[in-house]
């Protein structure tokens, strides 16, 4: 079973350590890890909505595109209402790596129920959403990383929609192509290409600067 555990919580947070040291300028280590436990947090109220509008349902499988909609909705709550009025949150990049987290900590736990309370080997499950859902969540929390710190630091509040919609739209998008064979594989590199275009363009915005608080046009 330990090693289950491990299998199971590893690839998040490998993910997690990739994104916190690809940020030039390093958020602080306990507001990493208030955000992170916050993911945790937020299974539980997306746990209820998902048995409300989803598991309650005959047609279940057919409506898991839902939980883009609640699980993607209570990520973005975190980083608008608790992430964006800390101090440390001060350029575009922030918004990456603390969405990232939020999601990777939701994703965190999520894994440890598939893989503890699923229909199939516990360690098929672990190794299959290595490489799909645990990427996949990570790259809804870049996406909505990216337009938010697109308004946060633009104040254009047509990216603070976009910030919310795109995750929503990929994570059902990815939900809903778990039932068309071959087309999951395809659709979640597209998603998984377009984090990381948008990651890149942060960190290229990032090596032209001497210190954090300097501003650059986006």
């Amino acid at each position: 079973m330990s090693w289950i555990v491990i299998l199971a919580i590893t690839p998040p947070i490998i993910i997690a350590y990739y994104i916190i040291f690809s940020d030039k300028f390093t958020e602080p280590a306990p507001l990493i890890i208030k955000t992170f436990l916050l993911g945790f947090l937020i299974t539980i109220p997306a746990g209820v909505l998902n048995n409300i509008f989803i598991w309650s349902k005959i047609n279940s499988y057919e409506l898991t595109y839902i939980a883009g909609i609640t699980e993607e909705s209570l990520k973005f709550l975190i980083l608008h209402i608790f992430i964006k009025r800390k101090i440390d949150f001060n350029e575009p990049m922030d918004a990456i790596v603390y969405g990232t987290l939020i999601s990777l900590g939701f994703a965190t736990i999520e894994n440890i129920e598939y893989v503890f309370e699923g229909e199939f080997n516990p360690y098929s499950i672990a190794i299959f959403r290595m490489f799909t859902a645990i990427p996949a969540h990570a790259s809804f929390g870049i996406i909505m990383g990216y337009y938010y710190g697109m308004y946060a630091f633009n104040n254009d509040r047509t990216y603070l929609l976009k910030s919310l919609f795109f995750p929503i739209i990929a994570h059902s998008i990815y939900n809903y192509s778990t039932q068309l064979g071959p087309i999951f594989f395809l659709i979640s590199l597209l998603i998984f290409y377009s984090a990381w275009r948008a990651h890149k363009i942060f960190v290229n915005l990032q090596r032209e600067k001497l210190s954090e608080n300097e501003k650059k046009l986006i």
